[in-house]
């Protein structure tokens, strides 16, 4: 069985890519909720969030906003990060 890679990279708490998302399971300007492939969830906790692009085919996901906090599989680790 091979190993989902999930790859999150946030440019100075204002620009949000991803890889390996399956679906947008929730949005609003304060919260992104995302599927990723492995039935791993994301969610992306921010003020003025929009989504930019998404592609269901290539599994590329990327939202401008600011970032406040990522939790993924449950476990929260960007709000650590930025104190």
């Amino acid at each position: 069985m091979q190993e989902t890679k999930h790859i999150v990279t946030i440019e100075q708490k204002k620009f949000l890519t991803v890889s390996a998302v399956e679906s947008v399971v929730a949005f609003s300007e304060a919260k992104i909720v995302l599927a990723l492939q492995g039935n791993v969830k994301m969610t992306v906790v921010g003020t003025g969030l929009k989504i930019t692009g998404f592609s269901k085919s290539t599994g590329a996901f990327t939202a401008e906003g600011t970032v406040v906090g990522v939790s993924y599989g449950g476990k929260s680790f960007v709000s650590r990060l930025f104190k």
